[in-house]
């Protein structure tokens, strides 16, 4: 299984920004997908789940700001996030999993990760 996340950038407050996540080597239809972050010295904590059937989830952090969808003809999720704010800058990760349930939001539970994409945001 192999994720890629793009899409991250610097941006300043109030901005918006999507970013994507391709995943191949699973079937992607039958997969729960989750974007985590990650900034200096915190640890990487779980923002966003999609299940198979796009029930969805969020973190308080980010719920009503970021939106995650999916499209599984393509393999991809998506983190549109917006009104975007200094506290959102991190490194940001998906991880595929079997679905959205107990502990989504938990690194732990999650066994393949791509690279991230960084995400600043400025004052």
């Amino acid at each position: 299984v192999q994720v890629a996340e793009s899409g991250g950038g610097v941006v300043q407050a109030w901005w918006s920004l999507r970013l994507s996540c391709t995943a191949s080597g699973l079937t992607f239809a039958a997969s729960a997908m989750a974007w985590f972050r990650q900034s200096p010295g915190e640890e990487r904590e779980g923002i966003s789940c999609i299940n198979k059937d796009n029930v969805t989830y969020y973190f308080l952090s980010v719920k009503g700001r970021f939106t995650i969808s999916s499209d599984n003809e393509k393999n991809t999720i998506y983190l549109q996030m917006s009104s975007l704010k200094p506290e959102d800058t991190a490194m940001y990760y998906c991880a595929p999993r079997r679905a959205c349930s107990g502990s989504w939001f938990a690194p732990g539970d999650y066994d393949n990760w791509g690279q991230g994409t960084q995400v600043s945001v400025s004052s």
